[in-house]
């Protein structure tokens, strides 16, 4: 809102030429500013926008409040490429606040320009070659351009020169060039020019480039040459020269080669000297078959594309004693038998050696110098047959043979002309001047296998483990070397139940054992053995003794079995009469031991007796006593254990294996039988039960029963008060009546009938007499029998409103008058409690 005129002379329009340098004036202007504005200008004007945007102008203070817009020269304007007109926003601000903003519009001047070289003419001195002999052609283009696109001219100096140039400014070469009489250089102004007159001149240099137009020549003139072969890297075979007539007042620079691909020789190209590069062997192919080399030299005057001549020159190679008698293979292997007849032909050396000289007087050998350990066996029959015989007789098994197998002959094999090459061919060696020859003296099997013993005797513990080694048989074998025995069994080592039970090394003899053997069913044991060398066998006898060793457990019958025994039963009764019988394979009756291992919780069992028997019984040793909590268990599983040491001493335990048999029992104690009574006032309800026993069917009526009882119970709980009469209220009695008058209690008796199921049966320790009894309830019976009843202790037990339904009242026998006063207290009082019924 406080903007004025401050700035005078603008907004306006100014022009500048381009390509104007830094610094030139493009427009001036001043600034006016108000009184109040002591200070003068806060911000000098300042070019704040540009369009298009550059930074090619700025201001410049002319000194006061005058100012002027300058060229930067970054970048320098040019009318052709950038734009033609730029708008200049220029702002100011006085001390006092206030601002102006106007706009200087700039136009850019197109001027004339000189033209300009593009390309390498642009940066550098142009070099042009021609080869001489070349006709007229175009050799150059030249590239110009004006800024203002205008037409150019283009001109060339000096004008004597051969070359000229088009208006397209095309450099054209205007005859041939001889590089010998013309000159080898030439250098052309090229200026062009543009309409107004305005030019630009660079340089070209022509450089005219000699050819080769002349072949050269040999003049060496020999063509064949002969060389032994084998000569040594290097050797010179023969000096080839030519000359180039191109250069004939000067030496020539001339280049040498081989046309073929033969590498034994190579030539010098700069020198022509011919040279032996590789190895030449006569004897080898193909110069084995055609001792002639062939080349094909060629000399030239450039190393490409110069002019050139051929021609060829021919070697002859001359063979050499240079090659040793040669054996393949350089080590020989023979066999012969031994005892072989004196005389007997072995092998032909010459089959083996040769020379491979290719000339017949270099290739001629002999053998000669046969030694080697035992060589005394063996001859040649002439040096130059090479015909090895054998002249005595090895056999292997004399004590005087040296106990060689292999004798090692060596055979010196030698050239017979000068100089003398030999071939000395130890194994795997080559280039030496000696044959080895291998004679295996091949054994003949002559004997038999001999075992050390005729027969063997083993004496083995019945209780040794399977796969142990029991003994060792051995053979032996006379030839020499000996020969690889196999051992087998041929006959026995097996039982009817067993088909081998024995197993001999084949290689070793050694003897074990396949099955475990047993004292009580075989003591002996006979086998035979076989040794066989591949061809011939012999036999022996083989005993195996089985020791007795303790190794059978006792075994007891039962092993297992089940009790049941009243709490009550007497101390020192044999529980229901049970023993236990024991056998041992091998072991004495006598040697027994029984004891109780676990399951004995309170002593309350023994064996009697403990030792010294095959037969125990088992003894109760000490009275139940579940009242004062002692004994809680009323199941036993006892573990009893019997085992064979009665008869060792203690001594001999250490040391001897003793077995031990093992027999289970399951004693469950019977609690004694009790009467449960539930009183009420004015009714006593009196339950009895009596056991039945029904071969089929007998869950029916125990369910029945069961649920009536239930129900009666249930019915008499309820209906109770009912039929109890209910109390009235009565008169004081009289004073002279001192009782009083009790109640009248009324008795409700039920019978209740369980079909019970009698699993189990048991001795009576009172009466001896059998009963039966029901292990879940405990309910029990006497057992019909046939065998006399003992006379009766004690009476079992009475009910006068149990029905027997045919079976009978079974009552227990009173004791005999002949017992003690206190042992028939103790048998009483047990039947007595034995004769409750079971609360169960």
């Amino acid at each position: 809102g406080r903007r004025i005129q401050l700035l005078k002379g603008l907004p306006a329009t100014a022009t500048v030429e381009e390509n104007s340098a830094a610094g030139v004036s493009v427009y001036n202007f001043s600034v006016t500013v108000s009184p109040l504005a002591s200070g003068g200008v806060a911000i000098l004007p300042t070019i704040v926008n540009s369009n298009p945007l550059t930074e090619a102008f700025d201001i410049e203070s002319k000194g006061g409040l005058e100012y002027r817009v300058v060229t930067t020269g970054n970048p320098v304007l040019d009318y052709e490429t950038m734009p033609k007109s730029f708008d200049l926003q220029i702002f100011v601000e006085d001390t006092t606040g206030r601002t102006d903003l106007n706009v200087l519009t700039i136009q850019v001047t197109d001027e004339n320009e000189h033209p300009v070289f593009r390309g390498n003419m642009a940066i550098q001195t142009v070099m042009v070659y021609v080869l001489e002999g070349t006709p007229p052609e175009r050799i150059y283009q030249v590239d110009a351009a004006d800024p203002e696109n205008a037409k150019l001219k283009y001109s060339l100096l000096p004008a004597t020169a051969p070359f000229s140039i088009r208006e397209n400014g095309a450099i054209f070469s205007t005859k041939k060039f001889d590089y010998e009489k013309d000159p080898h250089c030439y250098f052309l102004n090229i200026t062009v020019t543009d309409p107004d007159g305005l030019n630009s001149t660079k340089t070209v240099n022509i450089n005219i480039i000699n050819i080769n137009d002349e072949k050269p020549y040999f003049t060496t003139k020999q063509r064949i040459y002969r060389i032994p072969e084998e000569q040594n890297l290097g050797t010179i075979v023969a000096n080839i020269t030519a000359k180039d007539p191109d250069d004939e007042d000067r030496p020539s620079r001339l280049f040498y080669s081989t046309q073929s691909s033969d590498r034994r020789f190579s030539i010098n190209p700069a020198t022509g000297v011919l040279q032996v590069s590789g190895r030449i062997d006569r004897d080898a192919l193909p110069l084995r078959l055609h001792p002639n080399i062939s080349l094909a030299v060629r000399v030239e005057d450039s190393p490409s594309r110069g002019r050139a001549t051929e021609m060829e020159i021919t070697i002859v190679v001359d063979d050499i004693n240079d090659n040793p008698p040669e054996c393949h293979p350089s080590a020989l292997r023979k066999e012969a038998n031994e005892n072989t007849t004196p005389g007997t032909f072995l092998v032909d050396l010459r089959n083996y050696c040769k020379d491979i000289d290719v000339d017949p007087s270099n290739n001629q050998f002999s053998f000669t110098g046969l030694s080697g350990f035992g060589s005394n066996n063996f001859a040649l029959e002439s040096t130059v047959s090479g015909r090895l015989v054998m002249t005595g007789t090895i056999d292997l098994e004399n004590p005087a043979n040296p106990g060689v197998e292999v004798y090692t002959l060596t055979i010196r094999v030698q050239d017979i002309a000068h100089p003398n090459y030999s071939s000395k061919y130890p194994f795997y060696i080559y280039f030496h001047d000696i044959i080895y020859i291998y004679i295996r003296i091949k054994p003949v099997n002559e004997f038999f296998p001999v075992f050390s013993n005729l027969s063997y005797v083993f004496s083995v513990s019945e209780i040794t483990k399977v796969g142990s080694s029991i003994g060792r048989v051995h053979a032996r074998d006379k030839d020499w070397p000996p020969s690889v025995i196999t051992y087998s069994i041929v006959a026995g080592a097996g039982t009817r139940d067993y088909t081998n039970i024995f197993w001999i090394s084949p290689k070793k003899g050694d003897v074990r054992i396949l099955a475990r053997l047993d004292y009580e069913t075989t003591q002996k044991h006979i086998f035979t053995v076989q040794a066989s060398d591949q061809e011939k066998s012999t036999t022996a006898s083989v005993t195996v003794n089985v020791l007795e060793v303790n190794d059978e457990e006792p075994v007891c019958s039962p092993s297992f079995f089940s009790l049941q025994i009243p709490v009550s039963l007497a101390v020192g009764t044999n529980i229901n009469g049970f023993r236990i019988e024991c056998q041992d394979r091998d072991s004495d009756p006598r040697s027994f031991r029984y004891f109780i291992n676990e399951g004995n919780e309170n002593g309350h069992f023994i064996f009697s007796p403990s030792a010294g028997s095959n037969t125990s019984r088992l003894i109760l040793a000490s009275r139940f006593d579940y009242e004062s909590g002692l004994d809680t268990n009323w199941i036993y599983s006892l573990h009893v254990h019997i085992t064979d040491d009665n008869l060792v001493s203690a001594r001999d335990k250490t040391t001897r294996l003793i077995k031990t048999g093992t027999v289970t029992l399951s004693i469950r104690v019977i609690p004694n039988p009790t009467t449960a009574t539930t009183t009420t006032p004015g009714l006593t309800v009196v339950t009895r039960r009596e056991n039945l026993y029904s071969g089929s069917a007998w869950y029916v009526p125990f369910t029945a029963s069961l649920g009536a009882l239930l129900l009666l119970g249930l019915l008499g709980h309820r209906g109770l008060p009912l039929l109890l009469p209910r109390p009235r209220a009565r008169a004081a009695p009289p004073k002279s009546s001192p009782e009083k008058k009790k109640p009248k209690k009324e008795v409700l008796v039920t019978m209740t009938n369980l079909s019970t199921v009698f699993d189990g049966e048991a001795r009576d320790p009172v009466t001896g007499r059998m009963y039966e009894f029901n292990s879940r309830s405990g309910a029990r019976r006497w057992k019909k029998s046939n065998e006399p009843l003992q006379p009766a202790l004690a009476e079992q037990g009475t009910s006068s409103a149990t029905d027997r339904r045919g079976q009978g009242t079974d009552r227990a026998e009173a004791p005999s008058k002949e017992e003690p006063a206190k042992k028939r207290k103790e048998l009483a009082a047990a039947t007595k409690a034995a004769a409750k019924p079971s609360a169960g």
